[in-house]
């Protein structure tokens, strides 16, 4: 299964629609957005290409209604950190990782935040930072069958 994996939109549609675009074309299977989308604007963007959608909120999200919005819409979401199971992989969402988070029974762990891409294993767990959106088209495709990253940069 291959995941579109986000972050960092910041209210930007336009590169949001274009990155939606190519996922949809590259039989992209589900999407992750890993917090600071900035309005609901944004979140409409990406559902209306009828991906599932697996999100949190970031430290920028301060919209008004924009967390119940997550709530009612998205396949799964938790404001702070998420975890579920997609594709075989147990996976886990989150805005910012800080040095005393815990991560137990996951493969790999999304996050944002640092507006930056980033693939690393610790401990034979993978963590993924996909880089920000509101940059330019910043994203990377997760296949669940490899536990594989790659990534796509226009910063």
């Amino acid at each position: 299964m291959k995941i579109l994996i986000i972050s960092d939109s910041h209210g930007h549609i336009a590169n949001l629609k274009a990155v939606m675009e190519i996922a949809k074309k590259s039989g992209i299977q589900a999407v992750i957005h890993c917090g600071d989308w900035d309005n609901i604007q944004s979140v409409e963007a990406v559902l209306s290409f009828g991906l599932p959608l697996y999100t949190i909120m970031g430290n920028a999200d301060v919209e008004e209604g924009l967390e119940d919005y997550l709530r009612s819409n998205a396949t799964k979401f938790d404001p702070y950190f998420l975890k579920f199971k997609l594709g075989g992989r147990r996976i886990g969402v989150k805005h910012r990782i800080k040095k005393d988070d815990v991560f137990e029974n996951l493969d790999v762990v999304f996050n944002g935040h640092y507006h930056s891409s980033e693939s690393k294993m610790v401990n034979f767990l993978r963590f993924v930072r996909p880089g920000a959106i509101f940059n330019g088209i910043n994203f990377a495709v997760y296949t669940t069958e490899t536990n594989d990253v790659q990534f796509v940069k226009d910063d």
